[in-house]
């Protein structure tokens, strides 16, 4: 099956063709840890981990790396706000980060560099640059020099004004050209900082994500992801650093970019101050419901994040579920089952879908098909085998993970033995034609946020 994505570069989509017939490299921003992400930071992770899951059943090696970022300006500042040790903060918010994602169902990238476990590499790029006349040294720093580079721009394609207004991009005085971008940086004592043939100082943070991908994945890889405000300075200038210090115009195939969630009308963004983080959301909705949300647009568009989105996405879990629990069948009990199938086991609709750039919303659209179905089944033979195709489907998208039972008796205000007794205390009421007590204690649950189902196999119970 061919593979389709745009790329930002060509501005078009195209089939997707690695260098190698049998792998494939992939790079992807993760955060920088000086606080905890919010649900914004959540969707490049859980975007890029359906590709990566899709990439994985084409092909027979799919390295994916994901990058943190420990060494900023920012982290100085918060470690400095907490009265706390710079290395203590980023451990924290890298181990947070790592359980959010994971709640959204994303798996374990192949590696996980962190910036500051890079210094010699960083060092050696950077000699790279000035050996070949692309860097020079200034006031102790050492900047990208962008006049000699001739492709510079080609991703972004920004003019001249939109370059030097773009974020992140410092005027200073000892700049050959407002737009030459910083590679090495001095330290003072109380900031981190590394011995370099230009003195103590930290790394920029552009050539960090070079010397990552360089160490990691090679000098030219096959897909660059992220959001879409990366596209410039910083990709626009990882682009340059890579092109200019290994020679290859195409450093990079394919480039990738997610679009924006916002809050209302505005980009979701600490420095806004209009975020919601990650953990925030765990504590009112499952992390299936919120990486349901975040596919429920198409990646590259913006996404407005509100409790409406959530509402629609939780209940159209429900639905899903439901499909599941109508087929008797209990094996397998979650998509989990199907990690290591081929793609022969998938169903066509959903890779179709998602081979047509990672079109999720009819990837999940072909899911709810799928449940249609199941109802409409005339046999359980008929109904075990669409089931398998529900969950081989929601493998592919990250979810149906969990057991069904269990999900629809999630955050129940009782806990499951005194709820059994209640439902062993009704049927026993019945039994006896008690049907006023039996109505009682079916209301007693209700009120308590349980609903009960008397099925032909019993009663089931569910929280609302």
């Amino acid at each position: 099956m061919d593979i389709f994505i745009h790329n930002t570069r060509t501005r078009t989509k195209e089939r997707f063709e690695p260098a190698s017939e049998h792998d494939v490299s992939i790079y992807v921003c993760g955060p920088t840890v000086y606080d905890r992400v919010h649900i914004g930071n959540g969707r490049p992770a859980v975007v890029f981990d359906v590709l990566v899951r899709l990439l994985r059943l084409f092909y027979k090696n799919v390295r994916y790396v994901r990058n943190i970022t420990d060494v900023d300006d920012k982290i100085n500042a918060a470690a400095q706000a907490a009265a706390e040790p710079i290395a203590e903060l980023t451990d924290r918010f890298t181990a947070a980060y790592q359980k959010d994602v994971a709640a959204l169902g994303v798996l374990e990238p192949t590696v996980e560099p962190r910036a500051t476990g890079h210094i010699p590499e960083i060092i050696d790029m950077i000699k790279l640059l000035l050996e070949r006349g692309h860097a020079y040294e200034a006031e102790g720093h050492v900047l990208f020099d962008v006049a000699s580079d001739p492709d510079y721009g080609s991703l972004s394609r920004r003019s001249l004004a939109d370059m030097i207004d773009g974020a992140r991009v410092e005027v200073a005085p000892y700049k050959r050209d407002p737009k030459d971008f910083v590679l090495w940086k001095p330290s003072t004592g109380d900031l981190p900082g590394w011995e370099s043939p230009w003195g103590r100082g930290r790394p920029g943070w552009h050539i960090e994500c070079s010397a990552m991908i360089h160490k990691h994945l090679g000098p030219t890889i096959d897909i660059h992801g992220g959001g879409n405000d990366l596209t410039f300075p910083h990709h626009e200038n990882e682009l340059a650093q890579g092109r200019c210090v290994g020679g290859h115009a195409n450093y990079v195939r394919y480039w990738m970019h997610n679009g924006m969630l916002t809050m209302g009308t505005a980009k979701m963004s600490k420095s806004v101050g209009n975020i919601v983080t990650i953990r925030e959301l765990l504590e009112m909705y499952d992390g299936e419901v919120l990486r349901y949300a975040l596919l429920s647009g198409q990646y590259r568009q913006s996404l407005v994040w509100e409790e409406r989105l959530l509402k629609q996405a939780r209940s159209s879990l429900d639905t899903l579920y439901q499909a599941l629990r109508a087929a008797t069948s209990e094996s397998p009990n979650t998509a989990r089952f199907y990690a290591d199938s081929p793609a022969s086991e998938f169903p066509n609709t959903v890779l179709e879908a998602l081979a047509d750039d990672l079109n999720t919303p009819i990837a999940l659209a072909s899911l709810h098909a799928l449940a249609g179905k199941i109802h409409g089944a005339d046999n359980e033979a008929e109904r075990s085998c669409l089931r398998a195709e529900l969950l081989a489907g929601g493998w592919l998208l990250g979810i149906l993970n969990t057991p069904v039972e269990e999900y629809f008796q999630t955050d129940a205000a009782l806990d499951s033995a005194s709820i059994q007794v209640l439902i062993d205390e009704r049927e026993a009421a019945r039994n006896a034609k008690d049907f006023t007590r039996a109505d009682q204690i079916r209301d007693q649950l209700l009120e308590s946020g349980i609903e009960l189902e008397d099925t032909a196999e019993g009663t089931r119970w569910r929280t609302l």
